[in-house]
């Protein structure tokens, strides 16, 4: 099943964003490094993000900003992110990060260890 992506642009015009807005976000650690994902396309090649992760994350700052600094936000958000736990999967395509919560089912060749691999991962 493909991901559903968003495009830079697509994103930066559908919130009113600048260019240096969202890489200053991305600096700051509001936005992860591994949300960034370069696809080459006919065009050249541009940056793309998963969809829901984005949508959630950019309305979230864009709901705060006015309220709390950018480094109060980072701040909010970093400590919220310490307390997630993540399963990543290390492919020659690159890393794909799934918060531990947000894991319905983990299939090897057809057969469910969903709970084979979280109860290794809840050991830690």
């Amino acid at each position: 099943m493909p991901e559903d992506l968003i495009s830079k642009k697509e994103l930066l015009e559908r919130f009113a964003i600048s260019y240096g807005a969202l890489y200053r976000w991305k600096r700051m650690g509001l936005i992860p490094e591994d949300w960034f994902i370069k696809k080459s396309t006919v065009t050249g090649q541009e940056t793309f993000f998963p969809r829901s992760l984005i949508l959630e994350r950019v309305e979230w700052i864009m709901s705060r900003k006015d309220e709390a600094s950018l480094e109060d936000l980072a701040k909010t958000l970093g400590k919220a992110e310490e307390e997630k736990r993540y399963l990543t999967i290390r492919t020659p395509f690159g890393d794909r990060s799934f918060e531990l919560g947000d894991i319905q089912a983990i299939l090897l060749d057809s057969r469910d260890v969903t709970q084979e691999i979280l109860d290794i991962l809840n050991r830690k």
